[in-house]
């Protein structure tokens, strides 16, 4: 029942965001982009909070404080679908996620994804990555968030997989501050018996690792530092 129950809040929410999309259109017209992204914020990351909480589960996060004032890629390890709303909900700042291309299809989430500056990934199409590879690039430079998940896909348990190395040259090719964000039984919500389910989650964001600070050998090695330190946290 929690399961059915989750599916229609989920839609009936989403729909209760039309409203707030036509004040976003209207913000936008009068050229008010501060209220715009005021606006942004604070639907998404209430709707996201909603279908936390709607699951019966509890998120608690260590380390706030180690998020930088500047812009930023977030770099996590992915457990679950509930990781999504898990960081839109309970990490600050405004940002946007590298997802996989089929999101893009998802009727209403598709439109609020592209408002948060979300790039669609074709991991059959090595040409269309490279192009979002360096669209996310261009996106961090110009003061944008990203959230970028290394391995690939979903590891629906408590292990943790390789991480792709090119997903990291969105840090060290704009130069932004890497945050690791270890996530941990997300994946105890739904996939764990594919069915939702209540758990406690929980995040620990790690202290940023800045590019300026790293040598040429250490930037080439960087996948294995991050997910050394993103490991740790699963750890505790």
């Amino acid at each position: 029942m929690r399961t059915i129950f989750w599916f229609i809040a989920f839609w009936f929410y989403l729909l209760l965001t039309f409203f707030s999309r036509i004040r976003y259109w209207y913000l936008g017209k009068i050229g008010n982009k501060e209220k715009q992204s005021e606006i942004l914020y604070k639907t998404v990351t209430s709707w996201a909070k909603k279908m936390v909480k709607l699951t019966g589960s509890n998120v608690t996060v260590k380390g706030l404080e180690n998020i930088p004032e500047r812009n930023v890629l977030f770099v996590s390890n992915h457990q679950g679908n509930f990781d999504v709303p898990i960081l839109l909900g309970y990490i600050p700042k405004l940002k946007g996620f590298v997802a996989k291309v089929e999101l893009e299809k998802l009727p209403i989430v598709n439109g609020w994804m592209k408002k948060l500056g979300c790039l669609f990934l074709d991991r059959k199409d090595p040409r269309q990555s490279l192009k979002i590879i360096l669209k996310g690039i261009n996106y961090l430079k110009e003061g944008h968030n990203l959230v970028v998940f290394p391995e690939g896909t979903r590891s629906k348990s408590s292990s943790i997989g390789e991480f792709k190395k090119g997903s990291l040259k969105l840090a060290t090719k704009s130069g932004v501050p890497i945050v690791p964000i270890t996530i941990n039984g997300s994946y105890k919500i739904l996939e764990e018996k594919n069915r939702i389910r209540k758990n406690n989650v929980n995040i620990i964001v790690h202290p940023p690792i800045y590019m300026e600070n790293l040598s040429k050998e250490e930037q080439d090695q960087l996948a294995t530092k991050v997910h050394e330190i993103i490991k740790s946290g699963l750890d505790v």
